[in-house]
């Protein structure tokens, strides 16, 4: 089975701090990391004003369902803080799945593949990092294929 991967992101207060923090209580869930991409400094792309992003995109194992992952990952951003104010507006912690495994999912609430990995840079870059074979089981593409093909052309740069 291909693996699952999330994508977590944050502007607000210590960035690289609120990710660490996220990917520290995954294990506590039952989700254990297996890869980590670097760390990438991210413009916004929706909502412009306002800070630009952190964002990382990790491997993880889960005995999960796609739903109690989701929930799991709901959960650990309310712990943080996040709150749901501006739609794609600034966040403490954004935690969403990318894949999981060849599974498709159209829930109400849940949607996987997620359905914008081909037009997200700060998505694409760090998943290419880690592992850019992994194929989106909609588009039959890689995730490499993806990133060189996307129209978006935000920048993405390694955080130092």
């Amino acid at each position: 089975m291909q693996g699952i991967y999330l994508s977590l992101g944050s502007n607000i207060g210590d960035r690289a701090l609120n990710i660490a923090r996220a990917i520290e209580v995954l294990p506590a869930h039952g989700v254990r990391v297996v890869r980590q991409s670097a760390l990438y400094e991210t413009e916004p792309v929706e909502v412009r004003a306002q800070d630009w992003f952190l964002n990382c995109v990790v491997e993880v194992e889960t005995d999960s369902t796609p739903r109690e992952l989701m929930h799991v990952l709901l959960e650990i951003e309310r712990s943080m803080g996040r709150l749901r104010v501006t739609p794609k507006g600034p966040r403490m912690i954004d935690m969403d799945i990318l894949l999981f495994g060849t599974m498709i999912v159209r829930e109400v609430g849940l949607e996987i593949p997620h359905p914008r990995i081909a037009q997200r840079r700060f998505v694409l870059v760090p998943f290419t990092e880690i592992t850019p074979g992994a194929l989106h089981p909609v588009l039959k593409k890689t995730i490499a294929e993806l990133l060189a093909e996307t129209p978006d052309l935000s920048e993405v740069r390694l955080f130092a």
